[in-house]
């Protein structure tokens, strides 16, 4: 299947603390392809008579990811930032009640990427570039953008399989991504066994239109 038939990947911070919504952000556009990479550290020995000198294994780097995201709101004539990379930036901002119980200094959260049913990747983002390509010709507002994304890996795994189809694991909660005909009282169902807590998902994701679900909108299921 095409990056372009999968279901939208998704960036969920993983920290709740802090975090008023805890929605993830949905890409706009599903990135062609996904970049893996990883270092290891090797000290190399002083051998004198050998030709080869030998390597003692120093430590695992962590693996990071990097993608490409491309974000469009020409046709709503709407602030490319404020509708979508201003979410992805703020996910490197220093969030005051994430401390370092040693240090008790702050930090930014953690996050996952996921996309699919197998790919989860749970990391910090490092870097983020971003570059606008196109802009509203009356006041130069940016309505098109690239964001160019590095995560940094925080666990040992680099893939991580769903329960089901529509559910996967993210720091203890879970998403669902929204089919026809879900009601928030069905995924209440499916996810707690009654229906009465639905309620639940609607306070996590700040809906306001209960009854107004759209397929492919991307839930975050709280811990009941």
């Amino acid at each position: 299947m095409s990056a372009a038939g999968l279901a939208k990947a998704v960036i969920v911070r993983l920290d709740q603390a802090g975090n008023p919504s805890g929605r993830p952000v949905q890409v706009m556009f599903n990135p062609k392809e996904l970049s893996f990479s990883k270092q290891n550290s090797w000290k190399q020995g002083s051998s004198p008579k050998s030709n080869a000198p030998d390597f003692e294994f120093s430590g695992g780097g962590a693996a990071t990811l990097k993608i490409q995201l491309l974000f469009d709101t020409y046709a709503q004539r709407k602030d490319v930032r404020k509708e979508f990379t201003d979410d992805i930036y703020g996910l490197m901002s220093i969030d005051e009640k994430l401390k370092d119980k040693k240090s008790k200094k702050s930090r930014p959260p953690t996050v996952r990427f996921q996309w699919g049913k197998t790919v989860g990747f749970d990391a910090v983002i490092t870097n983020i570039s971003q570059r606008f390509t196109l802009f509203l010709p009356d006041d130069g507002t940016p309505v098109r953008a690239a964001l160019d994304v590095t995560f940094s890996q925080v666990k040992d795994e680099l893939f991580y399989p769903k329960q089901n189809p529509t559910s996967g694991s993210a720091g203890g909660e879970r998403i669902w991504t929204v089919r026809d005909g879900d009601t928030l009282a069905s995924i209440a169902y499916s996810e707690y066994s009654d229906p009465t807590l639905w309620r639940l998902i609607a306070d996590a994701n700040s809906l306001m239109r209960v009854r107004d679900l759209r397929p492919g909108t991307v839930l975050v299921i709280p811990n009941a």
